[in-house]
């Protein structure tokens, strides 16, 4: 038996590749597109370790390319979530009792195969499967998946660190363990690197989990799936299954070894979670650890002294990158009017310059949304704000899917502060901006602050640092995430740890210490060297 202290690799973000003309990775990714465009897959739910085929198809087809036909994945019912939940709590035993450093050894070797053998095909996967463009892809499903494992490895060291102090003839300590049953990872479809996180965060520590990826990111999830099995991780740890929400649901809510869930998802499906959960409280043997991260409607806000140009680059990118479908996108600004005619005429410029189209050109910065009911939602939107009084279609607003869920990027001006798209979650290409008068500054950050129930990500642009400062302390519920002259996008694992409040989710900042520790169950030892041999305490002497 090996025993030491081992220290774990340090850390470091994963390098971000270019993809620029004539690069290595350009033509290896588009190589990868062409390869894995010419098949079609026959995706199972993985179960046990084992392939598990229901028969029952799923055709997958691209957001942006309706009529290409990817493959299919095996639709499975709630015989499945049974099998996968016997699955992992058969595993659980030897997975908690497994060496630490050889959990970590596994989750070390995810991370180099993502970010070796399998970036192109990982990232191909994500840009067919999620319409996500190449230079996105690489941010998400590469290098912050990678990142999410290393950390996690990281973080999981030093939690198990934490350790009490000692008084003389004794000695205390923290034993981490993990949760008395399974995992449910509930994950989406906008970010990969979600979507390979939720279940693992948990592992890490010894958990295991039943994974349920969102239907639109079946792809992507296979290829995660088969890089942790080529990593090393044991049948049953993680078991992946590919079923609706309620089957899930109805199963793993009612199972009495239910002991956590891992989500990333809309806010009203996570307060019908959190509900079920309430309503079954007395059938669990341990309370389960709730831990989701959900909506945001998040802003950016400007007073007369920001910078136009840096105001007008973070709209553009913060609203548009992944066609506004990240949490973390800017969807509705308020800008003063002493600064608002040349921050438009900035941004004007900067919108005419974006390409829309398949994410396989490479030069496309917006590609499709995710699918027919966000594209007929999106649509139904914008053709309400060419018709309200309170509000004005002022760029884009074109939407066709006739080959593709195309929606253009869109930008609302509303007179009305209160108008709909300033407080509804959108999920999509549409920015709706709010000028106020440059005195009305308080009444604005008021206004902000009232007028969503989210609190995910928000930023403000100012070059006073008192003015900063004042924001800064007036916004302080506003958004767990909080961006001083940036684009209110693009955490990065290890430097911002990512999580809002309010409606926004528990804000326990996914890819940090302090989700970790959501995973753990803490039993403290103290052990006695010398104990005691006499019940009585000093004070029961007699005086002399």
């Amino acid at each position: 038996m090996s025993t030491g202290f081992y220290n774990v690799p340090i850390p470091v973000n994963e390098p971000i590749k270019n993809y620029s003309p004539g690069s290595p990775e350009r033509a290896e990714l588009q190589q990868t597109l062409k390869e894995l465009r010419s098949c079609l897959v026959d995706l199972p739910m993985i179960i046990d370790g084992k392939e598990v085929r229901s028969g029952k198809k799923v055709e997958m087809y691209p957001p942006h390319d309706l009529a290409h036909h990817l493959g299919c994945y095996h639709q499975g019912d709630q015989t499945h979530v049974l099998l996968a939940i016997e699955a992992a709590l058969k595993a659980k035993a030897a997975w908690a009792n497994m060496p630490w450093q050889h959990r970590a050894a596994i989750f070390l070797k995810a991370a180099d195969l993502i970010s070796g053998p399998y970036r192109a095909r990982l990232n191909a996967a994500t840009m067919l499967g999620q319409s996500k463009n190449a230079y996105q892809a690489e941010i998400d499903a590469a290098c912050e998946l990678a990142d999410f494992y290393r950390f996690g490895v990281k973080c999981m060291t030093e939690i198990y660190s934490m350790q009490p102090q000692s008084n003389p003839g004794m000695w205390n300590y923290n034993e981490f363990r993990p949760l008395e049953g399974f995992v449910f990872a509930l994950t989406p479809f906008n970010f990969t690197s979600i979507a390979g996180n939720l279940p693992v965060a948990p592992a890490i520590l010894g958990n295991v989990s039943v994974w349920k990826p969102a239907k639109t990111a079946t792809y992507s999830a296979s290829v995660i799936m088969e890089i942790l099995m080529e990593a090393g991780l044991p049948a049953g740890v993680i078991n992946l299954v590919f079923v609706s929400g309620p089957a899930a649901g109805e199963v793993i809510f009612s199972h009495p070894d239910f002991a956590g869930i891992h989500f990333t998802g809309s806010t009203g499906v996570f307060q019908d979670i959190w509900k079920t959960i309430g309503e079954n409280i007395s059938r669990y043997k341990s309370y389960p650890r709730i831990v989701g991260e959900t909506g945001g409607k998040d802003f950016i806000f400007a007073d007369p002294t920001a910078d136009p140009t840096a105001l007008a680059t973070a709209i553009v990118r913060g609203s548009f990158e992944y066609q506004g479908q990240k949490c973390s996108a800017a969807s509705r600004v308020y800008i003063p009017r002493s600064i608002w005619a040349e921050t438009w005429t900035i941004c004007q410029s900067q919108l005419g310059r974006l390409k829309m189209g398949p994410p396989e050109d490479f030069t496309n910065f917006v590609n499709a949304v995710i699918d027919e009911a966000s594209f007929d939602k999106l649509h139904g939107f914008i053709e309400r704000a060419r018709m309200d009084a309170g509000a004005e279609v002022i760029y884009g607003g074109k939407c066709d899917k006739s080959l593709g869920y195309f929606v253009e990027p869109t930008v609302i001006l509303a007179s009305d502060p209160h108008y709909i798209t300033l407080k509804e979650e959108l999920f999509g290409p549409v920015v709706t901006i709010f000028v106020y008068e440059d005195d009305q500054l308080d009444q604005t950050l008021t206004l902000l602050d009232e007028t969503s129930l989210y609190a995910l990500t928000g930023a403000i642009f100012s070059q006073d640092r008192y003015s900063i400062d004042r924001m800064t302390r007036r916004l302080v519920n506003a958004a767990g995430n909080f961006y001083i002259n940036d684009k209110p996008t693009g955490a990065v694992v290890g430097q911002q740890p990512f999580g809002g409040a309010r409606g926004s989710g528990t804000n326990d900042k996914a890819g940090s210490v302090f989700n970790m520790l959501r995973w753990v169950s803490i039993r403290t030892i103290k052990e006695t060297f010398v104990s005691a041999k006499d019940f009585s305490y000093p004070n029961f002497l007699a005086d002399k």
